[in-house]
């Protein structure tokens, strides 16, 4: 069971840092010696993206975006291949990032916004007030999507573009420099309506549809759109990184990339489908020894608030999580026991009720659809997408690799063999000789939600 619910675990003693002192030389661009990490304080940066797809940079692999600051956070940094978010939508992924706790448990089961109307518990102690309390100077920079405040409470709140809200991140840098800080930077980029401003235009010829989608002209546009828009996320990046380095804190300053969910189109975005929850995450941990590399620990955003406490060095009994701390993984391209994750979605938008439960491990993946008997709801802004009305419009039978039929009617359990079937559309749930297999990941499901505290636990019993 790859559920931690103690304290981060920590590099035995810092251990990297103390192999710098005994001689050891750092060879990555931004390694300090142990002295002078002693000396600084360590400050944290968070940049998360709306919705950003697995393979759409250029360090992983698609060679038509253009991502300079992601490619070059890579060169400098650790490459996760498997990054997960617990939930493929907006809200209740970051209310997960911020406080380490699957939203079934924090209570931010959807969108915060408008009529949704979904907030966080009262009780709940989040990164930016735990951070605050440790003496952080804390910045909100871009979509909070959060509620409430008191909750998630920050010094200092601020918008604009991704390079603008770049810019006031180093201006906030230099305003104190006797206290770390933290940054909170989210882009509304690449989120629907993609800008069109005549910047950053793509062919829609020259773009790579994915499998789950269907190779259609009105999907070919949507995607050079989005290509766009994925690039000036990245431009704020480049210029975050300048920043970094203008004022001296690339030195001392943790780094981390993230996407929200999957891409904004039918098949990624609210599933938990890979396209929904296996996401970009690369991390700059400053210390490490070298860069460039490429680590296939699997790991969630459950992880991301203890991966951060546990960089901080100023939480030696941090609050328990039900993520845990992967700073380790940002030293080694292979570390034990990160080989299962789970995923709990219950909304999206109010009037998307579809609660799912998911454990997957290095080659299996179980879905437990537990309303399956409600037809697969729309996000609004997926619904009215060109590529999914192209769909309706032809009276199309395929979406990709799966069946329209498939897509919107969802047996109660999917269980799939990434192995053999990395696009998740052979159920061997009812096969008999997947029994056993069937029968062992849904006790591992059943026994996560007792840990987590899940409400939708009854659902085995009463349902």
């Amino acid at each position: 069971m790859r559920l931690f619910l103690g304290p981060a675990r920590r590099l035995p003693a810092f251990s990297l840092v103390a192999s710098l002192v005994i001689g050891a030389v750092a060879v990555g661009p931004h390694a300090r010696t142990d002295g002078q990490a002693a000396a600084a304080e360590r400050n944290v940066v968070l940049y998360v993206v709306d919705d950003q797809g697995s393979n759409d940079a250029g360090c992983y692999g698609n060679s038509v975006i253009k991502t300079p600051g992601l490619d070059e956070l890579a060169r400098t940094g650790t490459r996760f291949t498997h990054g997960f978010c617990t939930t493929a939508s907006c809200s209740a992924s970051r209310s997960v990032i911020l406080t380490g706790l699957h939203n079934h448990a924090n209570g931010q089961y959807g969108h915060e916004h408008s009529y949704h109307h979904f907030a966080t518990f009262e009780s709940v102690k989040s990164l930016p007030a735990l951070l605050k309390g440790a003496g952080y100077r804390t910045a909100s920079l871009g979509k909070y999507h959060v509620a409430p405040r008191s909750v998630y409470p920050f010094d200092v709140f601020g918008g604009g573009s991704p390079t603008a809200m770049a810019e006031k991140a180093g201006a906030f840098m230099a305003e104190d420099e006797e206290k770390p800080f933290f940054i909170y930077l989210c882009t509304h980029e690449p989120h629907r309506p993609f800008s069109r401003d005549g910047s950053d235009t793509f062919d829609p010829a020259d773009v790579i549809v994915p499998p789950y989608l269907p190779d259609t002209p009105a999907c070919r546009k949507e995607l050079a759109q989005y290509y766009g828009s994925v690039q000036r996320a990245d431009a704020g990046l480049v210029q975050l990184l300048k920043e970094l380095d203008d004022r001296g804190h690339a030195d001392d300053t943790l780094v981390i990339y993230v996407s929200d969910n999957g891409i904004a189109f039918p098949g990624a975005k609210t599933t938990l489908y890979e396209p929904g929850m296996r996401l970009p995450l690369v991390v700059r941990n400053p210390y490490a020894e070298r860069g460039g590399l490429v680590t296939d620990a699997m790991v969630t955003w459950a992880d991301i608030t203890p991966t951060i406490l546990d960089f901080t060095g100023k939480f030696p009994r941090p609050p328990k999580f039900h993520g845990r701390s992967f700073l380790e993984a940002t030293t080694r391209e292979r570390v034990e026991d990160f080989d299962e994750v789970f995923a709990s979605h219950t909304f999206h938008e109010i009037t998307m009720y579809y609660p799912m439960r998911v454990v997957r491990t290095r080659r299996h993946k179980l879905i437990w659809n537990i309303a399956h008997g409600l037809e697969y709801p729309f996000a609004s802004d997926l619904y009215a997408s060109a590529t999914w009305q192209d769909i309706v419009d032809r009276g199309a039978t395929t979406y990709g690799k799966r069946s329209v039929q498939a897509y919107l009617h969802r047996p109660k359990f999917e269980l799939y063999d990434l192995k053999d079937d990395p696009h998740e559309v052979k159920n061997l749930a009812d096969d008999p000789a997947h029994a056993e297999l069937l029968a062992q990941m849904q006790g591992k499901l059943r026994q996560f939600q007792k840990d987590t505290g899940d409400p939708w636990i009854l659902k085995w019993k009463y349902e």
